[in-house]
Formats: C-alpha cells, sequence, structure tokens
C-alpha cells in the first residue's frame, strides 16, 4: 500500500525558520515525495507568519475555510483560511489566521514567549485536524514535530472519538529538542479549551506539557539520532521525559537526520567564492583566502582556523569555546564564529575580537552566505555541543572537506569517527568532557594532523567528503519503515 502523509510542523525552510527543524521538515517532505512508497505529494501544514509572503498566482493551488471550535471566540467558533501552495517537491498548506500568526516572531519576543502561544498552535493543530478530516483522501499519517504539533494528539484523544476519520488517523512524533516542551500551566488550560483534570496525554496536576502529549499520544515517537535516543532515556539527558521515553519501550527510536546534497555541494554552491569537489579541492584554497579577507584576517597566514556556525543558545557550548579561544589564539590559530541569540554568550567575543584584532572575528546576525563561506573556507569546524539530538553543521563540514571537532554526545556521536582513536578511518576530532581544557586538546590533534600535511590529512578529508548523508537513501525510508509499523499499531496489528 502506498502511503499518504501529512505533517504539522512550525517551521518549514525556507518560509519559516529559527533552526534545525526548518531544515528536516523541508528536506525530509521532498526525500519522502521521490519514493515510490509515498503516494502523491506530502502535505506540509505550516501557520502563516507574517513574514510569509502571499503566494504568486503560479504557486496557489487552492483555498479553503474550516471552521474550529476557539475557546477565545464569542461564539465558540472560528473561521481559518488553509491555502495551498506548491511547494518544492511537496504541498504545503499555510493555516491563515492573523489574530494567531500576523506577529513579528515565532514564539515569542525579548519579553519572552508569546503567553497564548497554547491557544495559537492549539487552533493550528484544530485546522489541520479538521481539514484532513473531509479530506476526499485522508492521509494516513500524521507525522507530528515538536511541541508546537502536540496537541493535535490531545485532541484526537479527548475530541474525536466518534469520528473514524481523525480516530483511526496514525501518529508518528519527532522530537527534535527536549529542551523545549510548549509548558501550558493550569490556568493556561481554558486556551486549548481543556479543564484540570481531562485526562489528556501529557496533562499532569500542574498543567499539560505538550512535547509530552505528543510523546504519549502517539503511535510511534522518534528522535533524530540513535545516540540521542539512548541518551534521551536517562536522567541526565532526558530533561524529565526520560521515564516517559522509557515507558514507550521499542515505540521510541532514532533515526538519524540526514543533509539535502543538492543545497550543501561545494561543487555549486554559489555563495563561496570559487567551487570545488573531492576529486579537485583547489577551490577551498580560494574559499579559504575569500574568508579570511572578509573578515579582516591574513589570507597568507597558514595557520589554522577554526570555524564556528550556530544559534547562540547555551547547548552549543558557544561559553566552552569562548573559554578555549585564549589558549587557542596562543597557539597561532585564527577563529571564525557566526552565531545570533542569547546576547550573554556574545559578550566574550566582542571582547575577543577588540583584544585580537585580526585573529579573531565575530559575526552575530544570521548570515546564510557568509555561514556557507565559512564552511568552505575554514580549516577545521567546531561543534562543542553540550548535548546535540543530531546536528547539521558536523555533515555540512564534512561535505565541504573541513573535518569537525565535536563532543561525544547525540548525533555528534553518530556522525563523526575520531581519528586519533581510528588512525586511518576517521573523518574528525572526538572529545569527551564539556570543557574548554577537552576542547583545546582536541583542536590540537587537529592541528598536529593538519601541520602533518601529506596523505593522512587528505585522507581524513577525503572520507569525510565521500560520508552520505542524503536524506533519500537512509532517512527517508527509515520513517516510511515507522510510519507503516504506526499504522499497524493504531489498527491494532501490532502491540
Amino acid at each position: 500500500m502506498r502511503l499518504r502523509v501529512a505533517m504539522v510542523a512550525a517551521e518549514c525552510e525556507p518560509w519559516a525558520k529559527t533552526g534545525g527543524l526548518a531544515d528536516v521538515v523541508d528536506a525530509l517532505a521532498r526525500a519522502l515525495g521521490r519514493l515510490d512508497e509515498i503516494d502523491g505529494p506530502v502535505e506540509v501544514f505550516l501557520p502563516r507568519y507574517r513574514a510569509i509572503p502571499a503566494p504568486s498566482p503560479g504557486a496557489l493551488l487552492g483555498e479553503a475555510v474550516v471552521r474550529v471550535p476557539d475557546p477565545r471566540a464569542p461564539a465558540g467558533t472560528t473561521e481559518l483560511t488553509v491555502i495551498d501552495v506548491a511547494g518544492d517537491g511537496y504541498r504545503l498548506r499555510l493555516v491563515d489566521h492573523p489574530a494567531a500568526f500576523d506577529r513579528v516572531h515565532l514564539y515569542g519576543d525579548a519579553a519572552g514567549d508569546y503567553a497564548d502561544n497554547a491557544w495559537r498552535f492549539g487552533l493550528f493543530c484544530r485546522a489541520v485536524l479538521e481539514t484532513v478530516r473531509t479530506a476526499d483522501r485522508p492521509p494516513d499519517v500524521l507525522h507530528l514535530h515538536d511541541w508546537h504539533a502536540g496537541s493535535a494528539a490531545v485532541f484526537r484523544a479527548l475530541r474525536y472519538g466518534g469520528d473514524p476519520a481523525v480516530r483511526d488517523l496514525a501518529f508518528v512524533m519527532t522530537v527534535h529538542n527536549l529542551a523545549y516542551r510548549g509548558w501550558t500551566p493550569n490556568r493556561a488550560l481554558p486556551q486549548l479549551g481543556l479543564r484540570v483534570g481531562d485526562g489528556a496525554p501529557g496533562q499532569n496536576p500542574d498543567g499539560i506539557d505538550l512535547l509530552a502529549a505528543g510523546i504519549e499520544g502517539a503511535e510511534i515517537v522518534n528522535t533524530v539520532s540513535p545516540g540521542f535516543a539512548a541518551e534521551a532515556r536517562t536522567p541526565a539527558l532526558g530533561m524529565g521525559l526520560d521515564g516517559l521515553l522509557r515507558s514507550r519501550g521499542d515505540r521510541f527510536i532514532g533515526i538519524l537526520n540526514g543533509l539535502d546534497t543538492a543545497l550543501w555541494d561545494p561543487s555549486t554552491d554559489p555563495a563561496i567564492a570559487a567551487t570545488y569537489s573531492s576529486g579537485d579541492r583547489s577551490g577551498k584554497a580560494v574559499c579559504r583566502a575569500d574568508l579570511l579577507a572578509r573578515c579582516g584576517l591574513d589570507p597568507a597566514d597558514d595557520a589554522p582556523v577554526v570555524g564556528m556556525v550556530a544559534r547562540l543558545v547555551p547547548q552549543k557550548g558557544f561559553d566552552l569555546l569562548a573559554a578555549a579561544a585564549p589558549a587557542l589564539l596562543d597557539r597561532g590559530a585564527r577563529l571564525i564564529v557566526l552565531g545570533s541569540g542569547q546576547p550573554a554568550l556574545a559578550v566574550p567575543f566582542r571582547a575577543l575580537a577588540d583584544a585580537s584584532p585580526g585573529r579573531l572575528a565575530f559575526v552575530d546576525i544570521f548570515d546564510r552566505a557568509m555561514a556557507r563561506r565559512i564552511y568552505a573556507g575554514a580549516d577545521v569546524f567546531a561543534m562543542p555541543s553540550r548535548y546535540e539530538p543530531c546536528g547539521q553543521g558536523q555533515m555540512i563540514a564534512l561535505r565541504y572537506g573541513t573535518p569537525p571537532i565535536v563532543r561525544r554526545t547525540g548525533g555528534l556521536a553518530d556522525t563523526v569517527v575520531d581519528e586519533t582513536s581510528h588512525p586511518g578511518d576517521g573523518t574528525g576530532f572526538v572529545f569527551e568532557e564539556p570543557s574548554s581544557e577537552a576542547l583545546v586538546e582536541a583542536c590540537d590533534r587537529a592541528f598536529r594532523l593538519r601541520a602533518q600535511g601529506g596523505s593522512a590529512w587528505r585522507g581524513l578529508v577525503d572520507r569525510g567528503m565521500a560520508v552520505d548523508f542524503d536524506w533519500a537513501t537512509g532517512p527517508a525510508p527509515a520513517y516510511v519503515a515507522a510510519y507503516r509499523r504506526a499504522i499497524a499499531v493504531r489498527s491494532g496489528g501490532d502491540v
């Protein structure tokens, strides 16, 4: 049986993005659509935020109005418009309701999360369920992404018991990041049309955890790497959900994220100074010189260049790199760091850049083109994450011939082979402890091998560029298997 699949997500590249969730939803939807086992294009439901422009006439496939229960509406219901747009290999379905989504930011502003996020995303999920309920050919699987989609599991359990179109629909829940939960205290339950003691998935005496609701309510739950799936079952990294995840048994799995190898390809990338490939890497030297010149660093200096690109959040280990920076600079290395997010994490890098002109460059804006230049032009790429469900930066760095230096955690451990412990088979450099000392030691190992040059360094780079992270060859078929199992579970055929 060929499957119909619909996704529910708060982000999708290029329409709405704050992090890797958007990249995954876009790339996975396209990869699934190329498989023979999928019937028709995947549907991706996404809120229509203010920043999403009106679709061009050629891309617009149609519009439909759905009426959904709305606890804030005087009449108890609200009309929302679902705008169908031809995406790149899938069907984008924008849920339009200005009161909920016509805002400057996706989730909150400088004061914090929007106080009505539960209502906003609850309304979004009700619109999705009402849309698929009345479809001529409803999906076989609803694929939920992170807490923003968790209320779909709540509504299926409490509001659609008599409606087989939704009641029998199989759910797969993907947890991209356990740190973001959609916590809704009891005082905010009315935003979801809930009361204390309703017994919804994810509900406890103090409120409802919408990520937990999706985990508890879905037939199959996955996170985005086998390594993080194992870590998430532990109290140390389960962030309070380890017990729930363990209770799901073998219905909680890890599926390693892929990489869009057409989008991330140094042989065709228009943003970098010169294209190159594993067969002819001469263009990488041009990219290095261009990057250094743009950042005010000496292109003629052969000392190693360490790059880092990530959101400025504690998870990514920016504090470890800041603490390690003086020792790395003492060794002659140069650092180029790009990140935007929490202002406090930027302070030490600004100070280091002021104190070390021509040695450290800090770019504190989200600049897609500069990120690509760093991947292509740096000599090594740092990812000292405290935890990392999967990570995409290390995959891009490998593809661009820039060996990554990573902590042994989650998806980083699944995707980077340490050259020191596996000489001749490694693809990067791995360290254990979340400390600046461990990071410096790993950088030292990378610097020594690079200084030796010759076949050892060339082989390391060649192996990294040869790793196959394509969505179509691994992750997409694994998701199809998860979808089929979810259908079997929902129908009672898999216990």
